[in-house]
């Protein structure tokens, strides 16, 4: 469970990064899997993250250049990171477990160039086999991973995933499922046939892309 939550790079958000990264920070940053995997892909200039897992950030440290441990409300972000400065920030299964992801998201968005992206994945609330057991089964049980993993504080489906990421005034560039299906998947199949209209049943998980124009925020 340990590498599978902090240690582990996300490489399903390949595909969704911009052409060119020199500074980025990463909240919920694990040990740093993911900055190391961007670093084998991208020159960057300066990596930060942020991490609740004392453990994980003492190891993160080997491979960011700041590493803020603790609470992305506690971290003293500001202090370091000018406005208008990060090429990219990563939110990836975080916002979730945040008491007002909305604020922290304004917060974020600030520090972004004109031109950065935010990119951020959430779980879809809507995924069916969630509502199969909630309807027939009554299943609302609280679990130590999954869509309902007992740390997750807020839930979310297409839309207001949408308006989460977008809350800090960026502007909207994807929205995606976040899972690569196989070509001999059912779900690839449902998804063809329907014309991606079930996609909001199929999605266990999105990936949304949210661009700062070069003007600024709409904030």
């Amino acid at each position: 469970m340990y590498d599978r939550y902090f240690a582990t790079p996300r490489k399903d958000i390949l595909p969704y990064l911009p052409a060119r990264i020199g500074r980025v920070l990463d909240i919920g940053c694990g040990t740093g899997a993911t900055v190391a995997l961007l670093r084998g892909q991208y020159s960057l200039e300066w990596a930060g993250g942020v991490e609740i897992h004392a453990a994980s950030a003492s190891e993160a440290e080997k491979v960011l250049d700041r590493v803020w441990t603790g609470a992305l409300e506690a971290a003293a972000l500001e202090a370091e990171i000018p406005e208008n400065s990060l090429d990219l920030i990563l939110c990836l299964d975080v916002l979730e477990h945040l008491v007002d992801p909305w604020t922290a998201v304004k917060r974020l968005s600030a520090l972004l160039k004109p031109g950065g992206t935010l990119l951020v994945s959430l779980p879809n609330i809507r995924n069916w086999k969630f509502i199969k057991n909630l309807i027939f089964k009554g299943d609302f049980r609280y679990r130590d991973s999954g869509l309902l993993d007992r740390t997750h504080l807020r839930f979310f489906v297409r839309d207001t995933a949408i308006e989460l990421a977008t809350s800090g005034g960026l502007h909207l560039a994807t929205c995606a499922d976040a899972t690569n299906y196989a070509a001999t998947d059912m779900r690839r199949l449902l998804l063809a046939v329907s014309g991606g209209r079930l996609s909001g049943l199929i999605a266990k998980q999105y990936v949304i892309v949210a661009k700062k124009t070069d003007g600024g925020t709409d904030a």
